[in-house]
């Protein structure tokens, strides 16, 4: 059975808050709408790269640090625990 990767936006969310406040402010700042850009944070879309070069550019974010914000794969807890 394959399992879908789930990426943990906690450091991207905390990114776009240290620079614009809120995520609606965010949002207003770039080509996305604002239920685009929960959806990408919440894992129900996935980010192209014309999309990821301007948050990366508003944010930022430095390309050699692209995977911690933007593929960092979410750790499940028991996992965690069992090692």
């Amino acid at each position: 059975m394959a399992t879908e990767t789930v990426f943990d936006t906690s450091k991207l969310r905390g990114r776009i808050v240290e620079k614009f406040g809120t995520i609606d402010a965010f949002s207003s700042n770039t080509s996305l709408t604002r239920a685009s850009v929960s959806d990408y944070l919440n894992g129900k879309k996935t980010l192209n790269q014309k999309d990821m070069n301007e948050w990366m550019e508003l944010l930022g974010i430095e390309e050699s640090d692209i995977f911690d914000y933007f593929f960092a794969k979410k750790v499940d807890k028991r996992e965690q625990i069992a090692e």
